[in-house]
């Protein structure tokens, strides 16, 4: 599994010219779906997006998680992230879970963080174009993979 996260000050997804969700302060989480991706890398990258600490504290470090600052989350399924562009010029995508495969993964990642969080969650329109507009916060913008040997050992931290 892997996700761009970016801290932003709002983000939102348009559907057909018509707005589909927003969010205020918080998480754009942009997240892909490998073809051997499962439940326990949904739970793995929940942890991980929950407890991020790149919000600024009092002091202007960076040690607050969005869960810490309340902060929102826009979650929007992307398979162009495990794209192969190591040969020519027109990307390969078969690195993405197949579609079926990819939504189930999706949807249960949304109801996993929504069950294992009290903030506010919001999401894209699983395989429709779309539109998604940010104001990055910062800027700060992260790319976090599933760790397979830690997963592989049980070593979730």
């Amino acid at each position: 599994m892997r996700a761009v996260i970016q801290r932003v000050s709002e983000a939102s997804v348009t559907v057909n010219g018509a707005l589909y969700s927003r969010i205020g302060p918080g998480l754009l989480v942009l997240l892909g779906i490998a073809p051997e991706d499962e439940d326990r890398e949904t739970f793995w990258m929940i942890r991980k997006i929950l407890n991020l600490r790149i919000f600024e504290d009092s002091k202007g470090k960076m040690n607050l998680s969005v869960s810490d600052t309340g902060g929102e989350l826009l979650l929007v399924s992307q398979f162009t992230l495990y794209a192969d562009t190591s040969r020519g010029n027109r990307p390969g995508f078969s690195g993405s879970a197949p579609f079926r495969k990819a939504h189930d993964i999706y949807n249960g990642f949304v109801d996993a963080m929504r069950s294992n969080s009290s903030l506010r969650i919001e999401t894209g329109s699983f395989g429709d174009e779309m539109q998604v507009s940010l104001v990055n916060d910062g800027p700060v913008t992260l790319i976090v993979d599933t760790p397979e040997n830690q997963l592989a050992d049980g070593n979730s931290q």
